[in-house]
């Protein structure tokens, strides 16, 4: 059996009887983690090692853990910043800055394999103007050349631990001010002016190496009606043949209310795949999952499939014997004390 083309989410501790058949549907590929999901690291551990089981190859186990704002677990995990420290952090010295990004990329990468996570869905790439509420500190800095360089690190330091990288959101979320989350946000600048400025981070990241990426649920009129998770445009045109990106293309939650203009569940996940999508998120909406595993019927992209199995972690250290390094316990010594962002805990 393949890895199917659909991410979905648990509604808690443990896998039901219900959701264990969703887990062996065909069409499922992966799964995506929340706070919800998390009562203790021996509990994660149990739960993520379940789902490995379910399916030969295992599915995909992701999460949100970019830091700051966006971590969903905690008690047993260091406290990663928000990326915009780094930024900062440039400003006055960039080897520093560089050095704990990497070491920054490798805690929180090492800290989920560990745990039998594959992949968190990181770095953010987006551009840090202070126009994006959803964005805001996320983002390493507001120009293309700190974002490049501290999320180059970030990255650097993901592989070495064993973990592949996902960019998001392409081609830009931060300069638009709505929430894609609750709203229908709309970019209204030219390609040029995309292209001198947001696409530049994800366009050397792809040079170094970039395994995935995650368009934005933002409509971007002068080059598409449709939102770029949905545009052929944007992701086969313009991250497939221009950029020359090969990797993994995952869709944002399909559930979010900028989504919702491409009509039902199964029209919103048509028009993704068919856009160039190689799997799609459909988070917090149990009975859409059902409704999007059903419809897709025999779903076939062998091309999707290589690229998606290529996403599996590769773990060097159990948790425990992980904590007893020295490199761990000097990253995590250097990285804890960065984290000064409030706790908000986001479905993002």
């Amino acid at each position: 059996m393949t890895l199917g083309p659909v991410m979905i989410d648990l509604v808690g501790t443990e896998i039901t009887p219900d959701e264990k058949k969703m887990l062996q549907h065909p069409n499922t590929g992966g799964v995506i983690l929340f706070t919800r999901n998390f009562e203790s690291i021996d509990q994660l551990e149990n739960l993520t090692s379940q789902i490995h089981a379910v399916r030969n190859p295992p599915l995909l186990i992701s999460v949100d853990h970019e830091g700051g704002r966006v971590q969903r677990f905690h008690e047993g995990f260091t406290r990663i910043p928000a990326m915009a420290c780094f930024g900062k952090l440039y400003k006055q010295d960039k080897e520093k800055a560089k050095d704990l990004a990497e070491k920054c990329g490798w805690l929180m990468a090492s800290e989920c394999l560990a745990v039998g996570i594959d992949f968190s869905f990181a770095p953010v790439l987006d551009m840090g103007h202070g126009i994006s509420g959803v964005i805001g500190d996320r983002a390493f800095g507001s120009t293309a050349d700190i974002i490049s360089t501290l999320a180059h690190e970030f990255m650097r330091g993901m592989k070495r631990a064993g973990m592949a990288a996902t960019g998001k959101h392409f081609p830009g979320h931060g300069s638009v001010k709505e929430d894609s989350h609750l709203a229908h946000p709309v970019d209204k600048r030219s390609l040029a002016d995309i292209t001198m400025e947001d696409i530049i981070p994800f366009e050397r990241m792809i040079d170094y190496g970039l395994a995935a990426v995650m368009p934005a649920h933002v409509i971007y009129p002068q080059v598409d009606t449709n939102a770029a998770g949905y545009s052929a445009i944007w992701l086969q045109q313009i991250l497939r043949k221009r950029l020359g990106f090969e990797g993994v293309i995952f869709s944002d939650d399909l559930s979010m209310e900028a989504a919702a203009p491409a009509g039902n569940f199964i029209d919103r996940a048509n028009a993704a795949l068919n856009a160039g999508c190689d799997m799609v998120l459909v988070c917090n909406h149990t009975d859409a999952a059902k409704e999007v595993l059903e419809g897709l019927g025999d779903y076939n992209n062998p091309a999707s499939s290589m690229r998606l199995i290529r996403m599996h972690g590769h773990k060097h250290h159990g948790r425990k014997q992980l904590q007893k390094t020295q490199e761990w316990k000097e990253a995590a010594a250097l990285i804890m004390p960065l984290s000064d962002t409030p706790e908000l805990e986001l479905d993002v």
